[in-house]
């Protein structure tokens, strides 16, 4: 009997080499899946970024053509006031846009979190919808309804006799893009930190509520901290996408040529350097510095948080 038992047990024993061999099969089928990933990923972001790079560190001119002009391109950038005026408008931009914007999402968020709102599934997807459609076909919606011979907004105010405010207009455009903006990703941020506060344990809550503690000290006291490494992620997304504003400027400058430029925006602008006035090299300048902007204040905005969270 105990024969045939160690018989057993040493038929049952795994071959040399076996497990080896189901680990190179593991490994060789996530290659298989992740390469593909790699490859596109290569070919589209890293060598694009290193030729866009290269070029950088070039200049053409009427008399020599092509040739090497070291780190000029980044000395006429800080130089260049349309450059810099456009850096002052998407700064002004992310000061009044993203807080609001933002301020909305926390607040529609808290608001179906609570769970007294009526019909929250509804509403959660009407303010998510906006985000679903594309920016191109938004900003032209938009641009109708901003026209100030034929859009809506302009003639029912000048109907009710309170004037036609343009707003188009050299003084009121940057304002429109906020709109814009604010309409089409409002929906998308509070669906972060709708998904974040739902993670918190109801304990949590229970607890503050048997405490005394009212809906608006729960959500202060309670929710909000709890979402912060969600809020600061919105952020983030907020301030990268507003040094990328490109589709509401090229977009509404064909109805409002005298207030939006060819500069107007420095992502906007880096285009305009490009493929209308052929510089490549002085674009490719412009994006880099562009891209260590956003870096820079993202890292700000991140080592700020931090802090105040460990002194908190």
């Amino acid at each position: 009997m105990s024969t045939q038992a160690v018989a057993g047990t040493a038929t049952r024993r795994p071959r040399p080499g076996g497990a080896s061999t189901t680990k190179k099969k593991q490994w060789r089928a996530a290659y298989l899946f992740v390469i593909p990933f790699f490859l596109v990923f290569v070919t589209m972001l890293i060598v694009p970024l290193f030729y866009s790079g290269y070029l950088s560190f070039f200049a053409t001119r009427l008399v020599g053509g092509t040739s090497f002009a070291g780190v000029e391109n980044y000395v006429k950038t800080f130089t260049d006031p349309l450059f810099l005026a456009g850096l002052g408008r998407t700064a002004l931009f992310l000061v009044i846009q993203v807080p609001i914007m933002l301020g909305l999402a926390l607040f529609f968020a808290l608001a179906l979190d609570s769970g007294r709102v009526r019909g929250a599934k509804v509403l959660r997807l009407l303010f998510f919808v906006p985000y679903a459609i594309p920016g191109v076909v938004a900003t032209l919606m938009w641009g109708y309804l901003y026209g100030q011979d034929f859009g809506p907004i302009d003639q029912v105010l000048g109907f009710l006799g309170l004037g036609q405010p343009n707003l188009l207009s050299d003084s009121n455009v940057l304002g429109s893009m906020m709109n814009i903006v604010t309409w089409e990703f409002v929906g998308y941020n509070m669906i972060i930190m709708y998904s974040a506060l739902r993670s918190i344990p109801a304990e949590l809550f229970e607890a503050a509520e048997i405490d005394g503690a009212s809906q608006f000290r729960v959500a202060w006291s309670i929710k909000i901290p709890a979402i912060r490494p969600a809020i600061l992620l919105t952020v983030i997304f907020s301030i990268i996408g507003s040094f990328q504003l490109f589709n509401e400027p090229s977009l509404l400058r064909n109805i409002a040529p005298n207030a939006i430029n060819s500069s107007y925006t420095p992502n906007f602008y880096a285009y305009n350097l490009a493929f209308v006035n052929q510089d490549v090299n002085y674009a490719a300048a412009v994006a880099f510095i562009l891209g260590i902007v956003i870096m820079i204040v993202s890292y700000v905005v991140q080592l700020t948080t931090q802090r105040r969270e460990r002194l908190g």
